[in-house]
């Protein structure tokens, strides 16, 4: 499997005074409840940490510099891990991208191909302005390339997709800042507690000690749920029972400079982006970070449920504008007909889509890869 997130070094910190030092070690601040002791160097399953790049099993040392270019995979010879992950996607897009490829089945390509090629889109929430533009390109591409077969005109959209959404391909960058303070929002039932589980496990098999803030305080079910991922990924959780979710969050970020933790990452309340005032609030969590590490957070990441279609490009939009978002984590394209919003947020909202989810285990939360997507999709 290939990695979850770019693995930077950060630059030697420049000297500090006494007024602007971080907080000295010190005994486990009492909101604190280990869920276990940070664990030992593990070997995780996937790659090295490299955005998408699978490198070579190294030793326990600090590796030299590598240009990203010498870390580029080809393609024609994919791993077994990431064939099966190919496979899953095409499993989960196959709802989507049916009504899709069912248009290239006949042996014309003329206005009719098109006009239910323009419907079958719509259809998959791809949004006006995405369908206009993916249907004026692969037109131009049609004639560039004189292509007469509609199996042809097939392999052509799926480079049009593919270029379309090539600026949501971002990695996400750990070690830059030490810790990397991620702020995870989203509405009730997108997945967002599971995907920090998911990602606090590959993080941690990449040996990175991370800290885990409940800062869901209003649903004690959150809590719970995010401490059983703590338990099972053997890394610390900041907890406390009817706290303010500013105030947990606080605490979490200066523990976890305190202790040395490469990561941390905060679990907030369930919002619909019409609940202003609840919004609001998060926008205070987002400054109650800033106070507790000036640079932080250095991600805002949104989890938002792929089967909702338009609707994931609202709360895009909506949440973007409160906090400035930096990610996306999409969930659950498994078994919906609507995978195509992705190409309506690539056309009017492009914040980077950091992991696609095809499923509840582990390995069906993945690094989007935009051709990987667009070749699921009308495979």
């Amino acid at each position: 499997m290939f990695s979850f997130f770019k693995k930077k070094t950060p630059a030697p910190a420049a000297p500090q005074d006494a007024s602007s030092a971080p907080p000295p070690a010190a005994p486990e601040a009492p909101e604190s409840t280990p869920a276990a002791e940070a664990p030992a160097a593990r070997n995780g399953w996937f790659g090295g940490l490299f955005g998408g790049k699978p490198t070579p099993a190294v030793e326990p040392v600090e590796a030299p510099a590598v240009d990203e270019p010498a870390l580029q995979e080809t393609t024609e010879k994919p791993s077994a891990p990431r064939a099966g992950w190919m496979e899953r996607l095409k499993q989960g897009l196959r709802k989507t991208g049916s009504g899709i490829a069912q248009v290239f089945t006949g042996t014309k390509i003329d206005e009719d191909l098109y006009e239910q090629l323009e419907e079958a889109l719509l259809m998959a929430d791809a949004g006006v302005k995405a369908t206009e533009h993916l249907l004026k390109d692969l037109r131009r591409r049609v004639k560039e390339a004189k292509a007469t077969d509609p199996a042809a005109v097939k392999a052509l959209l799926v480079d049009a997709i593919a270029e379309l959404l090539a600026p949501l391909e971002k990695p996400l960058t750990i070690g830059e800042a030490s810790p990397t303070v991620v702020m995870v929002v989203g509405v009730n039932g997108a997945g967002k507690t599971t995907s920090i589980g998911k990602l606090t496990r590959h993080l941690a098999d990449a040996e990175q000690r991370v800290l885990l803030a409940a800062a869901d305080t209003f649903r004690a079910a959150a809590r719970e749920q995010l401490a059983v991922w703590a338990g099972r990924n053997r890394v610390e959780i900041v907890s406390q029972e009817g706290g303010d979710p500013a105030a947990v969050t606080y605490d979490a970020v200066v523990a976890g400079r305190a202790r040395g933790c490469d990561v941390v990452i905060a679990d907030t309340a369930g919002r619909l982006p019409t609940q202003l005032h609840l919004m609001e609030e998060l926008k205070k969590i987002r400054r109650v970070i800033t106070k507790a590490q000036a640079d932080a957070p250095h991600e805002v990441l949104l989890v938002v449920d792929g089967n909702t279609g338009q609707n994931a490009l609202t709360q895009v939009k909506a949440f973007d504008e409160a906090l400035t978002l930096t990610g996306l984590i999409v969930t659950k394209l498994d078994g919906t007909a609507k995978g195509g919003v992705l190409a309506a947020i690539a056309r009017e909202r492009p914040v980077p889509v950091y992991f696609i989810g095809v499923g509840e285990k582990l390995e069906d939360l993945e690094t989007f890869n935009a051709r990987e997507f667009a070749q699921a999709l009308l495979g």
